[in-house]
């Protein structure tokens, strides 16, 4: 079975994916990807394609969740209110919580 793997949107602290590195849990971020400043679309499109969790700031991609579009799966957290602790504890669970197939055009908000 496949572990979920993440892809941190550029609003997301690089320094998440450095943590879930160290826990053994792959994490791709937009930087590492040479993607930065491409579009929310393109965004959802490469992490699905590449079978990853999206995790993002950007409430538009909310939007983009109800119209339906399919997913890997999009994780959203409110960059005011959620840590990089928050995320690293909660993005820790889901991976040792869920199988790739399960989280499939699911939506979290991070909490």
């Amino acid at each position: 079975m496949a572990a979920i793997r993440f892809y941190l949107d550029e609003n997301v602290p690089v320094a998440i994916a450095e943590q879930l590195k160290r826990r053994h849990i792959e994490a791709f971020t937009v930087r590492d990807l040479g993607e930065l400043g491409d579009d929310d679309d393109s965004h959802l499109s490469r992490a699905t394609a590449m079978g990853c969790v999206l995790c993002t700031h950007d409430a538009d991609f909310v939007v983009l969740a109800t119209r339906g579009v399919e997913h890997a799966g999009i994780v959203f957290g409110q960059q005011e209110k959620h840590t990089i602790g928050d995320w690293v504890r909660v993005l820790s669970r889901l991976h040792a919580t869920y199988q790739a197939k399960d989280f499939l055009n699911r939506f979290q908000f991070l909490s």
